[in-house]
C-alpha cells in the first residue's frame, strides 16, 4: 500500500511531467503550456469524438523581440506539411489582433526564433517569422483575408503558408533561408493580444503530414496511407484508419457498411462499424491496382490487375464477397473506370497503337468498343446513374479537364476549364454532383497523376457552374481514382498519405 508521502510524491510528478501523460488527450501532440509570461494561465484540450483542438491563449502578442501565448506542440526532425481548419468560437473578440495558426519554433523560450502562419481576428492573414534570437518579428501578408484553412510546410530553410477562405484554392507566401535547426517545435498557437483575457481557437481536420522524400521512386516507395471520410455538405473530415502501408481508391459498398480499396496487390473489405480490414478473395489474380469498381447492385467487384505476359493490366470481374475471378480484356493495358447502372457494359482505359482511350466492352466479355478517338489521353470514365451519360478525363486542350459525352461516345464537351489537372470524376449517386481530383499544374503535367502531391478535391454540379474545393489534400494517385460516394450522396472516402501517418 502506498504512504501519503510516495502517493503526494506521485502525485508531484504528473504535475511536472503533464505533457507526457496528456498525450493522449491531445491528439497527435505531445503537450501544452503557455510560452511567455504576463498572461492569463491558458489551456489545451482534444475532443477524440470529433477530432477536434480548442485552445485557449491569452498574452499581449506574437510580435516584436518576444511571444506570450498557448502552445499545443510535438518534437519534429526533417520536413513536413501541416494542416489545419481554425477559426476562433467567438465571432467578435475584445482586440481585432488576437491570433490563431500554426507555429514552427527553435524552443519554448519567449524570444525564440519561429516561423508562424496566423490568421488575426481581423482577418488579416500573415508569414510571420523572427530570423534569430530576440531579433524583431518580420512578416509577409496574404492579400486574401478571413482565412480559414490554413497550412504551413517546411522544406529544408524554406517555409511556405498555404491560405484559403474554405470551398477556394490556396494562396500562397514563402519565406526562404531561416534557419530553425533540424530538431523544432510544431504545434498550434493562439495569443488574445491581450493579457488581460482569454481568446479560444477551434481547430479541426488537423494534419501533420511527413512528404516524399526527394527522389522517391514512384510504384516502388511508398508512404502510409489514412483513410478518411469527408462530409460534403460541412467539408469536416473524420480519419478512419491508418496503416503504414499503401491504401488506395476506396470504393463504398452500396449497403454503406464497408469500403473496398486495394494495397499491394491485394483487395480489402473494411468495415466501417469495427473498424477491421479483411482480404478479399481474388483467386490468382493478386496483382490488383487501383482501377477498381463496383456494380450498380453491389454484388460484384470489377479489378484491374496486373497480367505481365499480357501487355499489363488486364480487366476481371469477382462476386464482391470474393471467388474466382472472370477475364474480360483479353490484352492490356485495360484498366477498369465503371460498370453501367443496367450491369451490361464496363467502361475502361485501354491503351491501343500507343493511344489511351476509353472502350466499352459487354460485363461478361466480348468486342470492344472504342468511344473516344482524340489524339490525346482520354482517362476515368464513368457513367451517369440513369445511364445517359459517360463522364471522363482529357487532357486534348492541353490541361487535363473533365468532359462528358453521351453513353454512345456522341457529343464530347469539356465542363472544366481552367489552371488545374483535373482527374477522375464521379458522380453521387443522386445524380447532383460531380467530384473528381485537381492536382496543380505547377506540378504536375497534364498526363500524368502521381502520388505525393499538393491536390485539391472539388466538387462541381452536375448542371454545370464553378468547381468548389471540398478538402485539401496530400496525396494523388490512389487518392479518390474510384466511385467513393456514400449511398446517400452525403459523404466521400479517399486516402490522405504520410510518411508516418497522424491524426
Amino acid at each position: 500500500m502506498k504512504t501519503c508521502l510516495q502517493t503526494a510524491l506521485l502525485s508531484l510528478f504528473v504535475l511536472l511531467h503533464w505533457p507526457c501523460y496528456s498525450q493522449q488527450k491531445l491528439g497527435v501532440f505531445e503537450g501544452s503550456q503557455d510560452v511567455g509570461t504576463g498572461g492569463k494561465t491558458g489551456s489545451t484540450s482534444y475532443k477524440a469524438a470529433t477530432q477536434q483542438y480548442i485552445i485557449a491563449g491569452s498574452g499581449a502578442n506574437i510580435w516584436a523581440d518576444k511571444d506570450v501565448f498557448q502552445y499545443a506542440y510535438k518534437k519534429m526532425k526533417g520536413d513536413f506539411l501541416l494542416y489545419a481548419r481554425a477559426e476562433f468560437a467567438q465571432a467578435q473578440g475584445v482586440d481585432p489582433h488576437r491570433k490563431l495558426g500554426w507555429m514552427i519554433r527553435q524552443s519554448l523560450q519567449a524570444n525564440a526564433p519561429h516561423v508562424s502562419a496566423l490568421e488575426h481576428g481581423d482577418g488579416l492573414t500573415s508569414l510571420q517569422y523572427r530570423r534569430t534570437a530576440g531579433a524583431p518579428t518580420e512578416e509577409t501578408r496574404a492579400t486574401s483575408t478571413h482565412a480559414d484553412i490554413i497550412q504551413l510546410e517546411r522544406k529544408g530553410k524554406t517555409y511556405t503558408m498555404r491560405v484559403a477562405t474554405f470551398g477556394q484554392p490556396f494562396e500562397t507566401q514563402q519565406v526562404t533561408e531561416i534557419d530553425l535547426g533540424d530538431d523544432v517545435y510544431v504545434g498550434l498557437a493562439v495569443c488574445a493580444h491581450n493579457a488581460a483575457v482569454t481568446e479560444t481557437g477551434v481547430f479541426r481536420d488537423v494534419r501533420i503530414v511527413v512528404p516524399a522524400h526527394d527522389g522517391l521512386v514512384q510504384y516502388r516507395e511508398y508512404l502510409g496511407s489514412s483513410i478518411e471520410l469527408l462530409d460534403v455538405a460541412t467539408g469536416n473530415r473524420e480519419v478512419r484508419y491508418t496503416s503504414p502501408k499503401s491504401l488506395q481508391a476506396p470504393n463504398w459498398t452500396r449497403d454503406g457498411k464497408s469500403l473496398i480499396y486495394n494495397s499491394d496487390g491485394l483487395m480489402y473489405n473494411f468495415n466501417l462499424a469495427t473498424g477491421q480490414p479483411t482480404v478479399i478473395a481474388t483467386g490468382d489474380v493478386k496483382n490488383n491496382n487501383n482501377d477498381h469498381v463496383l456494380s450498380f447492385d453491389g454484388t460484384m467487384l470489377g479489378l484491374s490487375s496486373g497480367v505481365e505476359k499480357l501487355g499489363g493490366s488486364i480487366v476481371y470481374t469477382v462476386p464482391t464477397r470474393g471467388g474466382t475471378p472472370t477475364q474480360i480484356t483479353p490484352l492490356g493495358p485495360s484498366y477498369l473506370h465503371s460498370w453501367s447502372p443496367d450491369g451490361k457494359s464496363l467502361l475502361f482505359t485501354g491503351q491501343r497503337n500507343k493511344e489511351f482511350d476509353i472502350y466499352r466492352v459487354p460485363a461478361t466479355g466480348g468486342m470492344e468498343v472504342r468511344l473516344t478517338s482524340a489524339t490525346a489521353l482520354d482517362d476515368g470514365a464513368e457513367y451517369s446513374p440513369d445511364g445517359k451519360y459517360i463522364y471522363f478525363n482529357s487532357n486534348r486542350t492541353g490541361t487535363m479537364q473533365i468532359w462528358r459525352m453521351r453513353a454512345d461516345g456522341s457529343e464530347q464537351q469539356a465542363i472544366t476549364t481552367g489552371d488545374f489537372q483535373d482527374w477522375f470524376p464521379h458522380v453521387s449517386p443522386d445524380g447532383k454532383w460531380i467530384a473528381f481530383v485537381s492536382f496543380l499544374k505547377e506540378e504536375v503535367k497534364s498526363g500524368d497523376h502521381p502520388f505525393y502531391k499538393h491536390v485539391y478535391l472539388r466538387l462541381l454540379p452536375v448542371g454545370g457552374g464553378q468547381p468548389k474545393v471540398i478538402a485539401y489534400v496530400y496525396g494523388g494517385q490512389g487518392t479518390m481514382n474510384t466511385p467513393s460516394w456514400s449511398p446517400d450522396s452525403k459523404r466521400i472516402a479517399f486516402i490522405s498519405n504520410s510518411t508516418t501517418v497522424a491524426e
